[in-house]
């Protein structure tokens, strides 16, 4: 069975095919600029290697059929015909409180996804839009919904509720819902696997960092905190969204400047963050070289995101008392040994003691590290996510009937001698370059 999963933004469509038989990923890639301009479709088909192509895309029906067109391509192609294609999966970025897990869509659903829309603004409409899309040109298959807030249904109301009149939750749903959710259950359940423990006796505060990013209180393999609230600008410092702030600061500078509500939700999601701070820069990897040529907003920006985390670590660390493990996942998680450098040094106190060595050795998309000193209370792990699988997991189980919320449903890469065969191929390339990353792989599967 090969399985299509989808995730689209608002100008971008990312996809994955996976061969479920062969447990492997025949393509991935992704469409950018739909709807702007110079749209163009990035294709990665494994031995058959890397395709790209410019073309015209007004909407995401265009995407899709420019998708379809090129796994078909009968030289970078990777099937012969649409109707191998049996199911599709989508992300869905909010689903309100009405979704705790992944769903087969339906016109119900889907209409259950327009009245929160206005909650995620930048990611609802541009899901549905995807989902609707999708739907027209893949008529005969089904298509499953896989929603980033099921994960946070299991928050207690001391923690998703605000101090704020009740009615709004009971009238207008406001409260923290929380994001990130798929990603967050992969790492999760993969953490638990490198600490040889059972998932739902397992205590992890798991940082999801990339433009955007948030952070993860588990407690016994479920989540009871988040730092995304009723939409994704709540939190931490992001690419381009602030975070949290004074709520009286936007009321403050549209007095000052006569500046709109729209113009001011605005500025606080695409204006803001590591881009409000440095005013030129959203890529932490081009942060991180400019910081390292002593530029002082560069600096800034790297410390007061490190900050920010920081704080959330050690608020989550009074939540759930004993902490197992610290997980960093997402591109800036991944990949920027700086930022977490910045937020864990000196929390040998605390029981966290971070190996500078290893920090830098652990710079790969393609196996999971372990970065703490031997003797460290608190294990910390680098752990690459992997929502597609779940979503492809998941789109999978509902079509034969054995899908259940998390707590009752067991995936494949919670087995001991779980493989992801792209990644491993990809480990070895990094290993030819690296030998020494061999030292701080955290699951000797790979080796």
């Amino acid at each position: 069975m090969i399985i299509l999963t989808l995730n689209c933004g608002s100008s971008s469509l990312k996809y994955q095919l996976y061969n479920w038989k062969e447990k492997e990923i025949l393509a991935n890639g992704i469409v950018e600029r739909i709807g702007i301009g110079d749209s163009f479709i990035k294709h990665t088909a494994g031995k058959k290697g890397k395709y790209k192509k410019n073309q015209e895309c007004p909407t995401h029906k265009e995407a899709i059929e420019l998708m379809l067109k090129t796994i078909m391509d009968k030289t970078y192609g990777v099937i012969g015909d649409l109707s191998d294609i049996k199911a599709a999966g989508h992300r869905v970025v909010h689903g309100g409180e009405e979704f705790s897990k992944s769903v087969l869509i339906t016109d119900s659903v889907i209409s259950a996804f327009k009245k929160v829309q206005d909650l995620s603004p930048l990611h609802n409409p541009a899901n549905i839009m995807g989902i609707e899309s999708a739907q027209k040109v893949l008529s005969n298959i089904p298509h499953c919904a896989i929603i980033d807030t099921a994960w946070h249904q299991t928050m207690p109301e001391e923690a998703y509720l605000y101090a704020l009149p009740y009615e709004w939750y009971t009238k207008y749903g406001v409260r923290k819902y929380g994001f990130h959710g798929t990603s967050f259950l992969f790492t999760a359940k993969r953490a638990a696997v490198l600490l040889k423990r059972k998932t739902f006796d397992t205590n992890l505060i798991i940082a999801h960092i990339g433009n955007g990013s948030s952070i993860n209180a588990v407690k016994n393999g479920v989540s009871v905190d988040t730092s995304m609230g009723l939409t994704p600008l709540e939190g931490l410092i992001m690419g381009t969204r602030c975070g949290d702030i004074d709520p009286a600061i936007p009321f403050y500078i549209m007095d000052k400047t006569k500046t709109s509500p729209e113009e001011m939700e605005k500025i606080l999601n695409k204006k803001s963050g590591v881009f409000g701070i440095t005013q030129k820069w959203i890529d932490r990897r081009e942060i991180e070289i400019e910081a390292e040529k002593g530029n002082e907003r560069a600096v800034l920006s790297e410390k007061m995101e490190a900050y920010r985390i920081r704080k959330y670590i050690g608020a989550y660390m009074a939540v759930l008392g004993r902490v197992d493990a610290v997980v960093f996942t997402a591109g800036v998680g991944e990949m920027g040994a700086s930022i977490r450098k910045y937020v864990l040094s000196d929390m040998d106190e605390h029981g966290i003691i971070l190996d500078p060595e290893k920090n830098k050795l652990a710079m790969t998309r393609n196996a999971e590290t372990e970065i703490s000193k031997d003797g460290s209370r608190t294990k910390i792990f680098v752990i690459p996510t992997d929502e597609e699988l779940v979503m492809t997991e998941d789109t999978h189980a509902l079509l034969e009937g054995r899908y259940d919320i998390h707590t009752n449903f067991t995936y494949s890469f919670q087995n001991k001698g779980y493989v992801n065969k792209e990644r491993r191929r990809g480990l070895e390339e990094d290993l030819e370059k690296l030998p020494e990353l061999k030292r701080i792989l955290a699951d000797s599967t790979y080796f």
